[in-house]
Formats: C-alpha cells, structure tokens, sequence
C-alpha cells in the first residue's frame, strides 16, 4: 500500500522555492543542482496528484449526470478515465518504490552472451532490442555506446546508456541472467536449445560525484568502429578502448562520429564501473559483518522466455508470467519491472540472520 503525504510534500515544495530564490543559492553550485532536482521531483509528484484529484472530480461529475438523467451515453467515457487514472496511480505507486540514492539516475547497461555461440548471440540481440523498445515505451532516450557483433548472427557483446528519470531505479531489477528456450533458427535439426544472456547496470554518475583517476593508470587504444557484419561505420580510428589497469575494467566506445566524443564517454563509463565497484565492495564488507552469503557475478537466474514447445514469459523471483511473449519482446515489460521492485522492497524489509 503506498501512501503519498501530498500535504508534506506541498509545505517542502514551498520550502525549497523560498531557498532557490534566497540569496547566494547558487554559490554552492553542487548543493544548488541537488536542491533543484529534489524541487523538479516534489513538484512532479504535487503536479501528478492534483491532475488525478481533477480528473477524478470529472468523472464523478460525469457519473451523477449519467445518474440523474438515466444517460448511458457517458458509461465508456467513464470507463476510459477510469484505465487512464489506473495507469497514473501505478505511476505514483512505482515511483514510491524508487527512492534509493541511485534510483533517479540514468542506467548504463550492458549484456553479455553466455557460453553457445550463435545461439546465445542472438538472444543477446533480441534482448537489446526488446530494452531499445521499452526505453522508447517510456520516453526514454537509448544510446548505443559500443556494440561488438557476432560472427555470423548476434552481437557479442552491448553498452548503452538510457536516460530518463529514474531509469537506473527501473532497469535495476533487471540484473541477472535472462534465459531463452526455443527451437534453434541456426539447427538444420529442429531442436530445442537454451541460450543465456547476463545483463549488467551501473548508475550513470554526475558530475557532482569525484572519482580521481591517476592518467597512468590508464591504457588508450583507438581503433576503426565498425557495425554489425563487420562493416566499417568510420574511415577513421575514431572508436576509443580504455583499459583500467589496477582493476582490468575495459570500457569501449565507437557509435560517436568523433574520437574526443568516444572517448569523452568511454571516460564516464570508465568513473560509473569504477564508483559501483567501490560500492559493491562496501556492500560486500556490510554482508560479511552480517555474516550473509549471496551470489555475486552473474548472479541467479532471474527470468525465463520460452517460444517452444509453449510460449509462455515468467520471473523466477516474483512468479509473475504472461503467454503473450510477443508484447514483451516488443518491450512490454513494465508489470515484471513493477512487481520485482515490490519483491526487492519486501526483501529489503526482511530482517538480516546469520548463519
């Protein structure tokens, strides 16, 4: 049950407006940026809430005139407002759900094919596809920062950064291995094989978060991008590869046209992997005082998309299933996000135990 205190959240708006126009608000850059965004956000959820409590009015409005004049005409206007209020209450109801340092900031993602060649390279790129659809779904912008393509089918490997508010919040539960079972396009025999995909997601850091990298330690190779087929996107050694040396993190970035915008990227991306690692470290250490062991790396698998001998989608941690598998690889996906951010919320609440 969510409840939004729209009261408390009006008094803060008030609140933050007074200090934003205080004097000297903007001599502490960083603090006035974090200050805008906190009011952006406030103002949003106030915004969202007084459009539902008007639209609400109308439809009650509309449901007495049905009423009092025996008028039939107004049933599927009120059933329409009706689905269209469902959906901003959902909005409401996820958002609440979002409220961890990270969760407002953009997601840099990435899948890796398991072992299986062909196979697992081309759900590799059938999950980029059905990511690329749902960031379209919710408004997001998507931008490829490095894609390596299979041999033959597939892609190897995939970066992209999705931008939009709370989309590192939204794609966090979508860490783990995805798993395919399908009759094979690419076996002359007709089986059934199973292909496995790990999907990755780091915060997209701001500015506001210092991360100091020694330029010695750090490897630059510059190199020809290329597409899918091995087609050559640039005449130039425009694609920028950097190696991290004390921690072997690599991140590359070839879709921008100039080498300083690939490497201007491939150096946010380098800041992001290194402040989740440090975070993960720490969160590590937490567990280790706690005495709790989980699985790190690939991690469990999360979700299973079967296309023979039934269709049929399903989330292992939140058992919720749907047989239209088409909807989703088209990115209808929000009811598996919305119900495992309940499912981490829940665990979150569960009390630590030791061995």
């Amino acid at each position: 049950m969510v409840t939004f205190e729209v009261a408390k959240s009006r008094d803060e708006v008030e609140r933050l407006r007074r200090e934003t126009s205080s004097p000297g608000f903007w001599d502490d850059q960083k603090r006035a940026r974090r200050t805008m965004a906190l009011l952006s956000r406030l103002e949003e959820e106030v915004s969202r809430y007084d459009r539902i409590m008007t639209h609400v009015m109308e439809l009650e409005e509309m449901n007495r005139m049905g009423l009092e004049e025996d008028d039939t005409s107004f049933e599927q206007e009120i059933s329409g407002g009706i689905s269209s209020l469902e959906k901003e209450i959902q909005k409401i109801e996820t958002a609440s759900l979002l409220q961890g340092e990270f969760d407002g900031m953009n997601a840099i993602v990435s899948l890796h094919p398991g072992a299986g060649g062909l196979e697992s390279q081309d759900w590799a790129e059938m999950l980029l596809r059905m990511y690329l659809r749902w960031a379209e779904r919710e408004g997001f912008r998507a931008d490829l920062n490095d894609v390596q393509p299979g041999e033959g089918a597939g892609i190897k490997s995939v970066t992209f950064t999705v931008k939009g508010p709370n989309a590192y919040g939204m794609l966090s539960v979508e860490k783990g291995v995805h798993r395919l079972v399908r009759i094979s396009p690419f076996d002359f025999s007709r089986r059934r094989h199973t292909s496995f995909v790990s999907l990755d997601v780091i915060p997209e850091i701001d500015e506001e978060i210092d991360i100091d990298i020694d330029p010695k330690d750090l490897r630059i190779d510059t190199y020809r991008s290329s597409g899918a087929g091995g087609q050559h996107v640039n005449v130039t050694d425009s694609a920028v590869r950097i190696t991290h040396i004390p921690t072997g993190i690599v991140v590359q970035c070839q879709n921008e046209r100039s080498q300083m915008n690939n490497k201007t990227i491939a150096t946010k991306i380098l800041k992001s992997r290194l402040f989740e690692l440090a975070r993960r470290e720490k969160v590590q250490e937490i567990e280790a005082l706690r005495g709790e062991r989980k699985d790190i790396g690939w991690g469990s698998q999360i979700r299973s998309y079967v296309f023979q001998p039934y269709q049929m989608v399903k989330d292992h941690r939140t058992d919720v299933e749907t047989g239209n598998i088409q909807a989703v690889m088209d990115g209808d996906i929000d009811t598996f996000i919305e119900e495992a951010l309940r499912w981490r919320k829940s665990q979150e609440r569960k009390p630590a135990t030791g061995d």
